[in-house]
This record gives C-alpha cells, structure tokens and sequence, in this order.
C-alpha cells in the first residue's frame, strides 16, 4: 500500500506540471514536505541541489531521491515510475496528434498561458528556498556570488555547486571553530 501511495503521490505531481522539472518543484515541496511529511524542507532543497547536477531532469532525479528515503531503492524506483508515468503518457499522445495541432492558433495562444503559469511557479518555488537558504551575511554573499557567475559569465551548475559546497564548509565550518 505505501508503494501504490508513493506512485500515485508522484504521478499526480507529474500529471498536474506543465513546463518541466522546475515547475515540479513546488508541487514536489507541497505534496512530500507539507502534506505527506516524507521528507522535510531542507531534505528536498538538498535533493534539488543534488539532481541539479546530476545527470537527468531535476524532478525525476528529486522523485527518486524522495522514494529512496522512504522506502529504500524500491521506493526509488516506484517514485521515479510514478512521476515519469504521466509524461510517457501524454507525450506519446501528444506525438500522435502533433502534426494536426501545433499550428492551431488556440494550442499556441494556450502554451503561452501555460509558459507564464510555470514562470511563476518557478518564482514561487524560488522565494521559499530564498527564505531558507539565504539565512546570514555569509549565505547573501555566496547567492549574489553566484547569481553574477551564472548570469554574466554562463558557469557550469555543477562547478557553481561544487564551489558553493566548498564555500561552505570553510566559512561555515571556520564560524564553528
């Protein structure tokens, strides 16, 4: 039973998301975190940090992450199953039929729509790890450290974690010395 829970649970996350991974992660934080209690807030933000650079799509990568705490690598699996399910699904009828609607004015007009909603999904998500995340002087520094490197010099998501963990445990493991 806890296993059909936990496919349901992300296969309803990866039904009800449009626009990718990172507009899973909102809905990912509500359903495991606030109303399951699987994991916790800062459980899922270092599962977002993990499969950001991991290889895979965020969400899948989060999914599996979540099942494995739970139910161990079944449980991954199952999770995975589940959030991935929905998508094999629709794509597959959406390539059945894609020839016929992607210059439908009524199908473009409502992908616009949909763009924006993931826009602020993603905002939403990024304001709730903001306020968890950025918590001192040093955090502050080390968000707009990276924030430059990503915008004005295109870094690599993974060299930008791999030096954020480093920054991290001199400045912080030096504060507790």
């Amino acid at each position: 039973m806890k296993y059909l829970d936990l496919f349901l649970t992300f296969a309803r996350i990866g039904v009800l998301t449009f626009g990718g991974g990172y507009a899973m992660l909102p809905i990912i934080q509500r359903e495991v975190v606030e109303k399951k209690g699987w994991v916790s807030d800062a459980e899922v933000m270092d599962y977002y940090a993990i499969g950001q650079c991991t290889p895979g799509v965020i969400a899948v990568n989060t999914a599996t992450f979540t099942g494995r705490k739970i139910l161990g690598n079944l449980g991954g699996i199952v999770a995975t199953a589940g959030v991935v399910f929905p998508s094999v699904v629709i794509i597959t009828v959406i390539a059945a039929l894609i020839h016929g609607f992607a210059n439908f004015r009524p199908v473009q007009d409502a992908l616009a729509g949909i763009r924006v909603c993931v826009c602020v999904l993603i905002f939403n998500s990024v304001l709730k790890m903001w306020k968890k995340s950025v918590i001192d002087k040093v955090t502050l520094v080390l968000y707009l450290a990276i924030l430059i490197a990503s915008v004005f010099f295109d870094a690599s998501p993974v060299l930008m974690v791999v030096i954020a963990a480093a920054a991290g445990l001199i400045v912080k493991g030096r504060a507790k010395a």
